[in-house]
């Protein structure tokens, strides 16, 4: 009897001291609350980070389109223009300027082309910009034949 009285003691402290306190409850609770809000605001970012760089991707693509486009059909005697293009699923607003390129006094007739695209990303306006140099007088744009 002695020997079953000492098991049910044995037992009945190894139950209690194999649980958790509640400190240690409330404790390990404040850490979440605290690890939880911060990883999802880091995978927030990471996740505009990705939308940025895939829009910021495409609107260079049109800037270059829209650029090799003015270059070649030598529209840069206006001074401004502007339109929308659609890329995949999104449209892209963009405007060239075209400006005199004074750096070079030998070169005259040069002129500096600029496209600006704008695109929206999660509510917020972002842009690129792209430029090159264009002759003018004589350049690449005026030679152009079409077969």
């Amino acid at each position: 009897m002695k020997l079953a009285r000492q098991r049910i003691k044995a037992r009945a402290s190894q139950a209690t001291a194999s649980g958790f306190t509640l400190a240690e409850v409330l404790a390990a609770l404040v850490f979440m609350a605290i690890v939880i809000p911060v990883a999802l605001s880091g995978l927030s970012v990471a996740s505009r980070a990705g939308e940025v760089s895939v829009r910021k991707a495409e609107a260079a693509l049109v800037a270059e389109r829209v650029l090799n486009e003015n270059v070649l059909l030598t529209n840069y005697s206006t001074a401004l223009q502007s339109g929308t293009v659609r890329q995949g699923l999104k449209d892209f607003r963009w405007s060239v300027r075209s400006e005199p390129w004074y750096e070079d006094p030998y070169a005259r007739d040069m002129r500096l082309l600029t496209v600006d695209v704008a695109y929206a990303v999660q509510g917020r306006d972002c842009s690129v910009q792209l430029s090159t140099l264009v002759d003018s007088a004589g350049g690449f744009g005026t030679n152009f034949q079409q077969q």
